[in-house]
Parts: C-alpha cells; structure tokens; sequence
C-alpha cells in the first residue's frame, strides 16, 4: 500500500541546522523563561507583524485565552461558528458567552452586518477569523467596534505572511492571536504568538502568560503559558523557510487550479488579498459529492478534510442559528496541501474529485 496522504505534511527545517541551536541550549542550560531563542523569535515576529509587541505563547489556544483576560472581557462575545473549535472553547473556558454571527457566502468569513444585528447591553468584544487566511473586513469590524465601545480580537492562526490594505495583517485589532502548530507554515510543534500596539495591553500578556509574575512579584492572575526554548529554537529555524514555503505552496495551489474541472466553487476565487496558500479548500455543489469525492480518496489512502464542519450544537447545547455557515460546512473540503506535495500526486487528486463530480 502507498504511504498515506493527509491533508497537510509539517515543513521541518534541516535537522543539522536545528540541531546546531539544540546544542547551543544544551551549552546553556536555559530551557525556558525569555532564553535567547524566544527573543530571536520574537524579534523576527515583530518585523514580520509590523507590531510594536510580539509575544510567543505556548499555543494558539492560550494565545486567545489570553487575549480576552487580558482585555478584561467578560460577558457576551461575537463570533463566527465557521472556524475550529478553539475559537469556541476559548470563549466559554473564559467564562464568557459566544454569540454567532452569520458568515459572508463569499469570503466564508464573519458577515459584518451579522454582527450588528447581534449587538446586545451586554457585548463586549468580537473574535473574527482570518478564515483560511482570507482577511476580514477590518474596516466594517472596526467602525462597529467604534460606535458600540467593543474590543475586537482576531483569530489569525491561518494567516501568517499575509499583507492587507498595506500593513500585516497581524497588526490589526486590539489583539491578533495566531498558532505554530505542527500544521501551520511555520511551526514550533505546539505554541502560538498575540500580538498588539498597545504597551499596556502587551504588559498584561506578559503577566498572563508567566503566572502573573513581574520581578517575583505576582501583580495579576495569570496561567503558565511560556514558549520553551525548544520550541522557540524550531520556529527560529524554520523562520528562514518562509519565503520558500510560501512558493511551494502557491506551485502547488496554482496546479489545483489548472487540473480541476469548474464544477464547484474554488473558494480562494474570493479571496481579496495577497495569499500564503495554507489550504486549498474547494466548495461542492451538495454534501452528497463532497461525501462521494472523500469515499474515492480514502479508498486510495487520500486524506482530505471537512475544514471546517463543526458541530457546536452538539458540542456546548447552544441553539445556532446560522444558515450560510451551516450550509458551507456540509460542503467545503480541504484538499492536500503541503510544501512536500507532488505534480503527481495534485494530479491523482484532481482526477479523483473530478471523477466525483462527473
């Protein structure tokens, strides 16, 4: 049988390369606690973010934990019910409440005149997700954040190395969070980043994230949330590769486009910035020939991914009522897509789903 292929493959930076930093540490003998290599990291986050602040957190779920404590948000938060289930459970594990605003068909991203009609006494903020690194509409998002007193938070865990409306898209709204799970383009095994212009807000992060302590001297409630040296050292080491990871992936993706037949919609086509190509989702005409597509490439050891369809219902009992998001998830697949893909193995791919949809 030929090896699997899954969605999505990890770039790993040359072993002798982070090896070379992994004897450095061992030199040392700092693992954790603001060593060399989180600074390194974060100084190269902070050029690409064009943020003032910066900071590696342990993973990209903390990193939105951390975010609303450190806005001081409690009570209700607007959000789309179009995205992984952290987003959610970072909400709720905070002990605030989610309310979901309705997608945009178009950009698969949160529909800014849904959140209007949302907007309660007791908003308090909106999470908006870059959706598989689609930029929101900053503008409409801001100006509601303005009128009604809202903090914003963006989720961009997919959108790493993406520009809109001339500035990084990590540097808008209060905070953006992002993810360096094994799976994003660069990687630091498990961990995340937040980042922000405001100095008193990038201060209680850093409470947040190392128990609250400053000088031994714990000043705020805060968790362990601190990037090891171990981590750090890998996404330094992978950083140098973005720029060729994102070529990879945009050959890639431009070889999807040329195999598949137009016989559903190719989500990117709505997309309105410069791209990292993290995902290759496609949108199906029904959830019948997504569901016979992803037979066909199972049997063949493919490994596509339903991304997202979530079942929050199920999950946290909350009524949603949300019929765009609900009708795009029964029909969206991400297809492989990695730096290590192949011609051949896009081409078998596309002659599968195109099969499918015959």
């Amino acid at each position: 049988m030929k090896e699997p292929l899954y969605v999505t493959r990890s770039f790993l930076p040359p072993l002798s390369e982070y090896t070379q930093l992994l004897k450095d540490i061992w030199k040392t003998g700092v693992l954790t606690n603001d060593g060399k290599y989180l600074k390194l990291l974060e100084k190269n986050l902070r050029k690409l973010s064009g943020c003032k602040h910066a900071l590696c957190i342990n993973n990209g779920t903390i990193a939105l934990q951390a975010a609303i404590k450190a806005l001081n948000i409690s009570g209700e938060i607007i959000t789309t019910p179009f995205s992984f289930i952290a987003t959610t459970s970072s909400i709720i594990w905070e002990g605030c409440k989610p309310v979901y605003a309705d997608i945009d068909p178009g950009t698969l991203n949160i529909d800014p005149a849904q959140i209007e009609k949302k907007i309660t006494r007791r908003t308090r903020a909106i999470m908006a997700v870059h959706v598989y690194g689609n930029p929101c509409d900053t503008g409409a998002i801001n100006k509601i954040a303005r009128k009604h007193g809202l903090k914003v938070i963006y989720d961009a865990s997919h959108a790493i190395g993406i520009n809109y409306k001339g500035k990084p898209l990590f540097a808008y709204g209060d905070i953006s969070t992002t993810s360096f799970h094994a799976t994003k383009i660069i990687n630091t095994a498990e961990g995340g980043a937040v980042f922000t212009n405001n100095d008193n807000t990038a201060r209680e992060l850093g409470f947040k994230r190392n128990f609250g302590y400053s000088n031994y001297k714990i000043l705020s409630l805060g968790i362990n949330g601190k990037m090891s040296e171990l981590n750090a050292a890998l996404g330094v080491a992978g950083f140098k590769y973005l720029k060729y990871s994102l070529k990879k992936r945009k050959a890639a993706f431009l070889l999807y486009r040329k195999y598949l037949k137009n016989n559903y919609r190719i989500s990117y086509q709505e997309f309105n910035a410069e791209q990292n190509y993290a995902y290759f989702p496609v949108i199906f005409k029904n959830n019948a020939l997504r569901s016979k597509a992803v037979k066909m490439l199972n049997k063949v050891n493919i490994y596509p991914r339903e991304y997202f369809s979530p079942s929050l219902e199920m999950v946290f009992g909350n009524k949603v009522t949300c019929p765009v998001a609900y009708d795009i998830s029964h029909r969206v697949l991400c297809l492989p897509l990695s730096v290590h893909i192949t011609p051949a193995q896009i081409k078998e791919v596309t002659s599968i789903v195109n099969t499918a949809c015959s």
